[in-house]
């Protein structure tokens, strides 16, 4: 898995991992940290912090192989993203009823969002 879909699925479920793993990751996919720089920082060897990102790397991958809570939502948001842009065309028909429609759906597209 790359670096974002890494740090997608530590939004979604980095509080299960232990504090030393949520450490690790943190430092080494948001700070970019190397793994020696990570050692240096907590005091541990580079394995240490080698086995601690595997492990939460391996974790959060099963957690949502599991659940697919990341998948759903980045599902949910292109066809909230989809609906939008159709209403948008809608919105200049010449028929107010479909403008008020549109107006309408994207109200609500917009409140699943949030």
């Amino acid at each position: 898995m790359d670096a974002l879909q890494m740090t997608l699925l530590f939004d979604y479920y980095g509080e299960l991992l232990t504090e030393r793993q949520r450490m690790c990751f943190d430092l080494r996919y948001n700070q970019d940290l190397s793994l020696a720089e990570i050692a240096q920082e907590l005091g541990v060897s580079r394995q240490g912090v080698y086995d601690n990102i595997s492990r939460a790397e391996a974790l959060l991958s099963n957690m949502e192989e599991k659940t697919g809570c990341v998948s759903r939502d980045l599902a949910h948001r292109r066809a909230v993203q989809e609906i939008e842009e159709l209403t948008k065309l809608l919105s200049n028909h010449a028929d107010p009823i479909v403008r008020s429609a549109a107006e309408k759906i994207n109200s609500v597209a917009r409140s699943i969002e949030e």
